[in-house]
């Protein structure tokens, strides 16, 4: 995982600046390793502070990515490959609504949507 020693907690601007920029971001379940996947940062209800991450199918693997799973994510400074921040939470398992799916798949560059799972993972406490 990229700069997974202690940082600072980033600021909510910082963190949503980077994370409306960011293609990818680091993501490890408790218990495994770190992987870098696509996601969507969701800055509008009904996920407003949540990073929802597409996976399973013929989509992206992420070992222990479950419903209830503890989650850490590293959210790199935008143009770097530096760590922004660190942040921990608790994956939650969603049923995707319209607007959801078609934000999804217009984030899921150069490959057409093939997930199983859609997960939110809560970055600003919300």
């Amino acid at each position: 995982m990229v700069g997974a020693s202690a940082h600072p907690p980033a600021s909510r601007q910082s963190l949503d600046a980077a994370l409306r920029k960011a293609a990818a971001v680091w993501v490890q379940p408790d218990g495994h390793a770190s992987r870098l996947v696509w996601a969507l940062w969701s800055p509008r209800p009904p996920h407003a502070g949540h990073l929802l991450v597409a996976c399973g199918g013929s989509d992206q693997t992420v070992p222990g990515l479950v419903d209830g799973a503890g989650v850490t994510v590293v959210v790199a400074r935008s143009g770097t490959r530096a760590a922004l921040t660190v942040v921990t939470g608790t994956a939650k398992l969603i049923l995707p609504d319209a607007p959801t799916v078609a934000a999804l798949a217009a984030a899921r560059r150069n490959a057409e949507p093939g997930w199983a799972h859609v997960f939110t993972l809560p970055l600003l406490g919300t």
